[in-house]
């Protein structure tokens, strides 16, 4: 039976993780890490990134709450007053996440207007003192998601000196997205390709800085480049890739932890997602916010197109469940069969 409440007791210790999944507005949400913890047991996984002021003044359970089996699990935080950060981050705390990590690499202009995110990069001084007080609140890692820059303000003394200043007050875990940020003139989707990617950067920090731990982001979609980049630096963070081909993650226990665990296949991994759809379509969740997170799960593979038209045409109704799902499967086979 599936436990769907925040259990503090469920708290475990906090070990060095080396790959995660990067917090991704719209994407990342309780489904998709529920699905991403069935192709790994090792991997971190991040919420979406919540602001303080909807913490306050939301609807914490739904903002909140997650299944323990998504454990180990990070609550992303958007904000610029210390205070609200460190009451958000003990309540994150309370509710059983393993870890709190504040938010200094979105670009977007809504999170930019409410001073919070990329645009925190030319204020290092403020984002010590937030992560000084959410430090002093809790006793789970505070860590620091970051650019490497921001407009003008991007050359490898600017970011060392920000790392410095954020460091000193205690947090020694930062994870740099090797792109810098426009902060003008850019989508956040344009923010995420169009700034060339600055590896050497991250590395050159892990060399100056090596007592702290310093993960890489961006632009990484293989497991061989995150094999790569643990070489130079301490953890690798994959963003949309986890999302376009998340069988990608059937392997990283394997492959980055050494697990003797066999490795599903992709229809393994469906089937056992069941229970949860049972247990929330018998909720009255329609069974497409669930299974969304599954539609590229074939990427690459015969009977993909199939699949995603069947879940993305029959995941809507009422009464879509599990039996769906079953048909999909189904039918993405004979598709197989009829192209051998």
């Amino acid at each position: 039976m599936l436990t769907l409440t925040p259990n503090s007791e469920l708290r475990t210790p906090n070990p060095y993780y080396r790959v995660s999944i990067a917090p991704m507005m719209d994407y990342t949400d309780r489904h998709f890490r529920y699905v991403m913890r069935v192709l790994t047991k090792h991997t971190l996984l991040y919420t979406e990134m919540i602001t303080t002021q909807a913490i306050i003044h939301g609807d914490r359970t739904k903002l909140l709450d997650f299944s323990p089996e998504e454990k180990p699990v990070a609550l992303q935080l958007g904000g610029d007053n210390p205070q609200q950060l460190a009451e958000c981050a003990k309540i994150g705390a309370d509710w059983g996440y393993d870890e709190i990590n504040l938010n200094v690499g979105c670009p977007s202009s809504r999170v930019q207007n409410g001073n919070f995110g990329a645009c925190l990069m030319a204020q290092p001084d403020t984002v010590a003192r937030c992560v000084e007080a959410m430090n002093k609140a809790v006793n789970i890692p505070v860590t620091v998601k970051h650019r490497i820059g921001i407009d003008d303000q991007d050359s490898y003394g600017d970011l060392l000196n920000f790392i410095k200043i954020v460091s000193s007050t205690g947090c020694d875990r930062f994870i740099v997205h090797a792109r810098k940020a426009w902060l003008q003139g850019l989508s956040p989707k344009e923010n995420r390709e169009i700034p060339p990617l600055r590896y050497e950067d991250v590395y050159q920090i892990k060399q100056d800085l090596p007592h702290l731990t310093i993960e890489i982001n961006g632009g990484i979609k293989t497991i061989e480049a995150t094999k790569q980049h643990l070489t130079k630096v301490d953890g690798v963070m994959i963003g949309r890739a986890a999302y376009d081909n998340p069988y990608l993650f059937a392997s990283i226990d394997q492959e980055i932890y050494g697990s003797s665990e066999p490795i599903k296949t992709r229809e393994e991994i469906i089937e056992s997602l069941y229970p949860y759809i049972d247990l929330w379509t018998s909720r009255n969740l329609k069974l497409n916010t669930i299974m969304r997170h599954t539609l590229q799960i074939f990427a690459g593979q015969p009977g993909s197109k199939i699949w995603k038209r069947h879940l993305s045409e029959k995941g809507n109704s009422r009464d879509a469940g599990a039996q769906v799902v079953r048909q999909g499967l189904q039918l993405r086979k004979e598709s197989c069969y009829s192209l051998s």
